[in-house]
């Protein structure tokens, strides 16, 4: 066999092997989209208001979430490398001390958002917007210390390889969000109608849920025997702790300084009034559906490159980065194109009304420019958390979204120094421009990660230096 014909079956076998983890996350990450396109959806269909409240709501809460949730995910690549290694018993005092993590920072992210009144008022949102956003969120909220629970035993059950559970669960989660969202908004069964504040009760009660639900399966399943998770105790051990953050915090950070840009870019367009606002959500909601699949795809690289690492492969961790990479470039392709194409039919799908249909369409044109830059970062990002390389990819996210990104889209989008201020589409320049620079950091980061990796393991080997 050709040199070419045996790596073209090695990026086969690696491929196959990406999508049998990265298909059952697909389908999750999609399913979480997909509640938060239901909530938009149904509160658009009571009130522009309830679905600018909504907006307003995920755009504090859901950038908060992700850094919680990016916190824990160190959990993934730790418990990855010691599964390929084979220490089955070093996983369970792991995820014990993630667990413990877990409950103080969900419980204090739940309180961040409680508390996030003056927030919206120092952003100068629409007074009329501030009580319901408040609402929802405030529901919303009384979820996090158990969605921050179930998202550690994820990570330990991806880091298995096992992700099919969170697949079920989040589908189950879907659907059962779908009939409490009608029974919140439209007070059913002798409750008040609480319009877009019961999607945020909906959302809060689909998060115990799943929790319970993941406790159950990691109890049962006979595939978690070995490592006997829930079987044992342990009490907080601060050093245990102290890694994990080390590993953890930055790609909390990381994932924090993207997301916060986007809720950013809400809360500025907030002042612009409520058409805007749902415009605005409009793209951003389907933009974020859609970054599900490059998302789902760098969390199966993290898994694979932390196989490889673990197992003593450091080059077979740089191939499945770089097979993980050309997969999320291939599918830019297709949703830049479909987005590009059908933007107008997209935005119909949310609502009826000719001036928001009309923003949405516009912005949706810069989510499809941006969505090769986006394919890179997050698959460069997944495959630096394999390597548990995380600070200095902390660094260059922050410095092109908030030195570079968000400068230029309110130079643009909100003041008169590069012409006319073109609002929320100077605004969505600017987020081409910072995703494309963290594209390009991360990506040179990850290609000099690798190869230091695969340098010191054949220095510690004696084999000779490429």
């Amino acid at each position: 066999m050709s040199r070419l014909a045996s790596r073209l079956a090695r990026a086969r076998t690696e491929f196959r092997g990406l999508l049998v983890l990265a298909i059952p996350i697909m389908i999750a990450q999609l399913s979480y989209a997909a509640m938060g396109f239901v909530d938009t959806v149904m509160s658009g269909q009571v009130s522009a208001q309830d679905l600018a409240a909504v907006a307003l709501g995920n755009s504090l809460w859901v950038p908060v979430f992700l850094l919680m949730t990016g916190t824990l995910l160190a959990t993934t690549p730790k418990v990855a490398q010691r599964f390929g290694a084979r220490q089955d018993s070093e996983i369970p005092p792991l995820v014990h001390q993630a667990l413990w993590l877990a409950l103080g920072i969900g419980a204090l992210c739940g309180t961040a958002l409680w508390n996030a009144e003056a927030v919206l008022q120092l952003m100068q949102v629409e007074p009329s917007l501030i009580e319901p956003a408040m609402g929802y969120l405030r529901a919303v909220a009384c979820g996090f210390p158990a969605i921050a629970l179930f998202h550690v035993l994820r990570c330990y059950s991806d880091g298995l390889g096992m992700t099919r559970p969170t697949m079920v669960l989040a589908v189950i989660g879907l659907l059962l969000n779908i009939p409490l969202n009608y029974i919140f908004i439209y007070g059913k069964f002798g409750l008040p109608a609480m319009g877009g504040v019961g999607c945020g009760w909906a959302t809060s009660l689909v998060m115990l849920v799943t929790l319970l639900g993941m406790l159950g399966w990691v109890s049962l399943a006979p595939h978690y025997r070995n490592s006997r998770v829930l079987r044992q105790f342990q009490w907080p051990q601060l050093a245990v702790i102290r890694r994990l953050l080390s590993v953890g915090l930055p790609i909390g950070i990381s994932v924090f300084a993207e997301s916060s840009i986007f809720a950013v870019i809400a809360l500025l367009i907030g002042a612009m009034g409520a058409t805007m606002v749902a415009g605005h959500q409009i793209a951003l909601n389907f933009s974020s559906m859609v970054f599900m699949i490059p998302y789902s795809l760098g969390m199966a690289v993290t898994v694979r490159v932390g196989h490889a690492l673990g197992a003593g492969s450091p080059r077979g961790a740089r191939f499945a980065a770089a097979v993980g990479m050309a997969t999320a470039l291939i599918y830019a392709c297709l949703s830049s194109s479909a987005m590009l194409l059908l933007r107008e039919q997209i935005a119909q799908i949310y609502t009826d009304n000719p001036a928001v249909i009309a923003i949405a369409g516009s912005l949706l044109i810069y989510a499809a420019i941006f969505q090769f830059s986006d394919a890179i970062q997050v698959t460069a990002a997944g495959a630096l958390r394999g390597y548990q390389d995380t600070r200095i990819a902390m660094l260059f996210t922050l410095f092109a979204y908030w030195g570079i990104g968000l400068p230029v889209g309110y130079s643009l989008g909100l003041s008169e120094q590069f012409g006319v201020m073109s609002g929320p589409v100077g605004l969505w320049q600017g987020l081409v421009v910072g995703l494309t620079s963290a594209a390009f950091m991360l990506g040179i980061r990850l290609v000099l990660s690798a190869r230091r990796r695969i340098r010191l393991s054949e220095q510690l080997s004696g084999a000779p230096l490429p």
